[in-house]
């Protein structure tokens, strides 16, 4: 069955978001997905790349009266939030679509989630719980679900939940908790009794994520990557990791945690963080061959301390400095734990 994504992203992302549609086309036969470009350099490589399954939209031929009314009161990061459920809501109704999943830019796919659909049924609403490993719930603050992978179908009672939704991100939509509210995802909380369409995800490999990572091992099953939970010991194959907060640094370095907050052990690095920063360096280089050279992410520089001989010794050839780590960390491990 052919689905529909959208997601969105400027340039600082672009690198993330191709590898997001690499790992989709690789484990889903028919998708498309609709890319909304929040800056120009980012329209103008996605469009010039002819992405065969993709369809690239600026933000100027989205953006409505409505989210340019607020526009100026949003940071960079807040209006992104605003208008996530504004390009579900516009990629629907452009191109006639029966359904529309929103992607956060920052996902890899290690397999085929047409089994969540499968679980959705009937219902015309998708969330997906941050599954919080419990020193780490932010439930209070963050919200219980997250907003990553949204599924909305073209129904009645869908369409009610997605205007109810993009209505409640134009009236306030800020990085802050305010009233119950938090940015476009405190919204969720609520909408299993809110509304009588919504199912929450239950397949556990549906949103790992450095906020529940601690709660599983990794390992090679099948040829594919499967998680086992810690506590109940059931297995399940991993469906998409979120990246949230890794930052990539000078020279093929990337921090792969917000401020070190999470804990992350060498499993973990090595299943779920390898296969990421490979997919990164891979999108790099292809644009490169092309001539794109431009600086796609933060390219964070290094601090003086970490770049004395010692330091940069341990950066390259172990790869593995503080919270930076090297792409070749991984190109000299070996995978040996399996499930």
């Amino acid at each position: 069955m052919m689905h529909n994504y959208c997601t969105l992203f400027n340039s600082t992302y672009l690198t993330r978001g191709l590898a997001m549609y690499n790992s989709l086309d690789k484990y889903v036969k028919g998708f498309h997905l609709y890319i909304f470009a929040f800056d120009e350099a980012c329209f103008s490589i996605l469009k010039n790349l002819n992405l065969p399954k993709a369809t690239i939209i600026p933000l100027i031929q989205f953006e409505d009266r409505d989210l340019l009314a607020v526009k100026s009161t949003r940071t960079a990061a807040e209006y992104c939030w605003t208008c996530t459920p504004s390009i579900i809501r516009y990629a629907i109704n452009t191109y006639g679509l029966q359904s529309c999943t929103y992607l956060d830019a920052d996902l890899l796919f290690f397999g085929n989630p047409q089994v969540l659909f499968e679980e959705m049924g009937d219902n015309s609403v998708l969330i997906t719980p941050h599954h919080y490993t419990e020193k780490y719930d932010q439930s209070a603050t963050s919200g219980t679900y997250c907003v990553q992978f949204v599924c909305f179908k073209n129904t009645k009672e869908g369409m009610e939940v997605l205007e109810w939704w993009r209505n409640a991100c134009l009236d306030w939509c800020y990085a802050r908790v305010e009233d119950g509210k938090f940015g476009d995802q405190k919204y969720l909380d609520d909408w299993m009794t809110r509304f009588n369409c919504v199912h929450a995800c239950e397949h556990r490999g549906a949103g790992i994520a450095p906020w529940n990572i601690q709660q599983y091992e990794f390992g090679d099953r099948d040829s594919s990557i499967w998680a086992k939970s810690i506590g109940t010991r059931l297995s399940f194959p991993v469906i998409f990791y979120h990246y949230h907060g890794l930052k990539i640094a000078e020279a093929n370095s990337f921090i792969p945690l917000p401020t070190a907050y999470y804990d992350l052990n060498d499993n973990g690095l090595l299943f779920m963080y390898k296969p990421y920063m490979s997919a990164l360096v891979e999108v790099s280089n292809g644009l490169k061959k092309r001539g794109i050279t431009a600086v796609l992410h933060e390219n964070i520089k290094i601090p003086k301390i970490r770049t004395s001989i010692r330091r940069i010794a341990n950066l390259f050839f172990k790869g593995k400095t503080g919270e930076f780590y090297h792409n070749n960390y991984f190109k000299m491990r070996w995978l040996t734990k399996l499930i």
